[in-house]
């Protein structure tokens, strides 16, 4: 093609739909279509990554736990704090999704830092970490108001996988070895809990003997067998012998004569 030619080719008109090109050729009619499969549009919410706001006194700790969220990729750690006056703050102003903490802070305890956060926001997840894991605490977390309780022995992806529960669920609580806390509890004897010595004091009390009698009995001294009546009476909240046998036969401590 001469350079007359390409510059006329360049700037040739299209042919109109329904007349001839050239050798005679009907283009077409062009016709614009939607396509079937439309290119998926980003979602905000897919991409969103979970809120986490770490507190703990260690500062070894928090940084152990945020590489660990960060390898995680669908969890960032938006904040930190190593008291619980600092994390009431940064719950404010940061309003993750998930808050992780420690039971023991300097100047609390992350059961009443649970508490307040739990009351201030339902829809809060919370995770609640410790050194000291024990059923006491298990139950303490659980009553508070927290979404997971997880050991600072156990591996980091537990903790992860206990945010990624918490945010999901606030209001269900996940522990390892939960069952059998709850059997443990179960299987708990209920009521004052009496030393054998004082379940033998106690059952000469109902009996009537006095306090120097009892003394005799045991052969203790009467000053020992006053202590065991003040520990009897405490435990059983009561005031007096006979509020005492009462609150013991209401209990099933003791029997009395007739039964």
């Amino acid at each position: 093609m001469t350079g007359n030619g390409f510059h006329q080719a360049l700037h040739q008109q299209p042919p109109q739909v329904g007349t001839r090109g050239p050798q005679g050729h009907v283009p077409p009619p062009q016709v614009s279509r939607p396509s079937p499969h439309p290119a998926p549009q980003p979602s905000d919410h897919a991409e969103r990554r979970l809120r986490v706001l770490l507190v703990d006194d260690h500062q070894l700790i928090r940084e152990g736990l945020r590489r660990a969220f960060d390898r995680a990729g669908d969890l960032e750690v938006v904040g930190e704090a190593s008291t619980a006056a600092a994390a009431v703050e940064s719950l404010t102003a940061l309003q993750p999704d998930v808050l992780v903490t420690d039971i023991r802070l300097p100047d609390g305890d992350g059961i009443a830092l649970t508490a307040s956060a739990r009351a201030a926001n339902p829809r809060l997840g919370i995770v609640v970490l410790t050194m000291y894991a024990g059923d006491d605490k298990v139950f303490a977390a659980l009553e508070a108001g927290a979404s997971g309780f997880v050991g600072k022995d156990a591996p980091v992806e537990e903790v992860v996988a206990a945010a990624r529960h918490a945010a999901a669920n606030p209001s269900a609580f996940t522990a390892r070895d939960l069952a059998g806390a709850l059997r443990r509890r179960a299987a708990a004897p209920v009521g004052p809990q009496l030393s054998p010595r004082e379940r033998e004091v106690l059952g000469l009390l109902v009996d009537g003997l006095a306090i120097a009698q009892i003394a005799r009995r045991l052969y203790i001294s009467e000053s020992t067998a006053k202590t065991h009546v003040a520990k009897i009476y405490e435990k059983l909240g009561a005031g007096n012998r006979a509020q005492a046998v009462m609150a013991a036969v209401r209990l099933g401590l003791v029997t009395t004569a007739s039964e």
